[in-house]
């Protein structure tokens, strides 16, 4: 927290959780989701100061995909299930209330599977996803902090996850069991008895910065660098007000605990005298009171430019109720400022215009305490060498701020210009690109070009090949009826010259039959002439003969194409 405008106390805290910030938050904040904000019971209850760890999410998240890519894993738990005997099994209540060298001698015999179920099974309860799930872990939460063989003697024998289990109870914290978070057995055992801080992000010796004051010593488990001093709880905030720092004794607490428990009332501070209507903060580990604008102010200047739209205006919802019963005339400027603020980033105002705003408020208020320290209280004109010596101090002081100012801007100047080279380095990049990317495509037009040329050129051919299959087409049907009339016109021949043939041996049978009926006829008319008769039957069949020669010899002649189907048939 920082000391009030024109003072010069040499004691100024970083802001609220910087020290933690910068001893390792960071790197316990990627065990968490970042984006994930506490849940808020009620405007003056700390929700902040729940211990809630979110990683079942991402744990049912990475449980969901193995499923998807593993889907034969369940079946494999069963079997393992299966040989796994009843005498050996171990329950999360088993590890609550039994031996701890017992159960970490039958845990050794267990398989990977089944211990990963037990600590899937204890989530489960931390979670709330099972019935009944707030009884359950009370029970067996009950069952452990009631135990008093559990030293650090026993505890070196146990398994490491029975240990993981135990700490889990004892804390009521998930993370414990979480496969991407591993503590070394000394370090659980330490959290285990309260020798360590619970808050994995912070992991430091207890009591912490060998502080001995009356919450230190007598709550267990309480680290005064991590945890509120009212609710006994820690999360990941910082760079906010919703944490208030102790200018004497550096104990923390969140700004909604003060408040509910009234830490945050009007009075005066120990080391500022503005007057008693102020809004101040007792700390509850040391009871005495410091006040709050110029912690607000320290706040605002260090953190303000980094808040997004909804941060700062959770921010100045925070220091409007710090402020709301002040009876200073700052605080109540204060508090009508962020009101104001408030309703104008709602309407629209941009955030780094809201906070440009606040910071010269700021500015404002402590040039209007520059120029009342000329007067001393009521009214009544100081000293001059008092008030020669207030001015130094303010003119000091706004010089020392000055400076820092300076330097902060030098380093965004530097910041800035170095962002410009980079910005023109990614521009001469961006058109060096740009030219390839220019020259890749003229490219490919000439190619598409001649890739379409060759198309063009396939496709006349193409066409080309298609008339001379269309003119072979017609020729070959041309050649076929040609064919086929000289095949027509060749069996005609044939059928002709084969009854030309035919007609040229019966011509020479029948003038053969002739000559031969001839010669008996004159056979027989010598026969007769020498006076023997002949055989009346005989000289009938030869007449008949005769007739039919004769007969055939007057018929016309056969036209041979009258029988171009059927050569071999004659008409009678």
């Amino acid at each position: 927290m920082g000391t009030s405008s024109g003072s010069n106390h040499p004691h100024q805290m970083l802001p609220p959780r910087q020290q933690q910030r910068n001893g390792g938050l960071e790197t316990a904040l990627s065990l968490v989701s970042s984006d994930q904000e506490p849940r808020r019971e009620s405007p003056a209850e700390s929700a902040s100061s729940q211990e809630t760890w979110p990683l079942g999410d991402t744990v049912a998240g990475k449980k969901t995909v193995s499923q998807k890519t593993e889907p034969d894993s369940t079946e494999q738990n069963v079997n393992v299930m299966h040989h796994v005997s009843n005498a050996d099994k171990v329950s999360v209540r088993d590890i609550a209330r039994e031996r701890v060298e017992l159960v970490a001698e039958r845990m050794h015999r267990l398989p990977d599977e089944f211990l990963d179920e037990l600590k899937n099974g204890l989530k489960s309860i931390l979670e709330g996803n099972v019935a009944q799930s707030v009884d359950e872990f009370m029970f067996l939460q009950k069952l452990v902090q009631s135990r008093s063989d559990l030293s650090s003697t026993t505890l070196v024998r146990a398994h490491r996850v029975q240990l993981e289990i135990l700490v889990a109870i004892n804390t009521g914290i998930q993370a414990f069991l979480h496969p991407n978070i591993s503590l070394s057995q000394p370090s659980l055992i330490e959290i285990f008895l309260y020798k360590r801080c619970r808050n994995i992000a912070c992991q430091n010796q207890l009591p912490a910065d060998d502080c001995y004051c009356e919450i230190c010593t007598n709550r267990k488990g309480f680290c005064n660098l991590c945890m509120c001093t009212i609710c006994n709880k820690f999360d990941f905030s910082v760079n906010t007000c919703r944490w208030i720092g102790c200018d004497l004794c550096s104990h923390w607490t969140h700004t909604d605990c003060a408040i509910r428990d009234g830490q945050i009332t009007t009075g005066s501070s120990v080391k500022n005298t503005s007057g008693p209507g102020e809004i101040v903060f007792k700390c509850r580990a040391c009871n005495r009171t410091s006040e709050l604008l110029g912690w607000v102010k320290d706040v605002f200047q260090h953190c303000a430019p980094n808040w997004d739209r909804e941060s700062l205006m959770k921010e100045l919802d925070f220091v409007s109720r710090i402020f709301r019963g002040s009876e200073d005339q700052r605080g109540r400027k204060l508090f009508w400022k962020c009101e104001e603020l408030i309703d104008k980033i709602k309407g629209g105002l941009a955030e780094a215009t809201a906070a440009k705003l606040i910071l010269m408020f700021f500015q404002e208020i402590e040039l209007d305490s520059a120029k009342s320290f000329e007067k001393g209280e009521g009214g009544r004109l100081m000293a001059p060498q008092d008030a020669c010596n207030r001015i130094a101090e303010v003119v000091q002081e706004t010089l020392r701020k000055m400076e820092i100012v300076a330097e902060e801007k030098m380093r965004m100047f530097k910041k800035a210009r170095m962002t410009l080279e980079t910005c023109d380095r990614e521009l001469e990049d961006k058109a060096k690109e740009v030219a390839e990317l220019k020259a890749e495509r003229q490219k490919k037009k000439l190619q598409i070009d001649e890739l379409e040329r060759i198309v063009r050129l396939k496709q006349a051919e193409a066409d080309m090949f298609q008339l001379k299959a269309n003119e072979a087409k017609r020729e070959a049907d041309r050649l076929q009826r040609i064919v086929l009339a000289k095949m027509d016109k060749s069996e005609e021949e044939y059928a002709s010259n084969y009854l030309k043939q035919r007609l040229s041996e019966a011509e020479a049978e029948k003038q053969y039959l002739f000559e031969k009926i001839k010669l008996q006829e004159n056979s027989r008319v010598a026969s007769q002439s020498s006076g023997g008769g002949g055989d009346p039957s005989q000289v009938m069949m030869y007449s008949k003969i005769r007739d039919l020669l004769q007969g055939y010899n007057l018929s016309p002649k056969v036209d041979p194409q009258s029988n171009e189907r059927n050569p071999f048939r004659s008409n009678p």
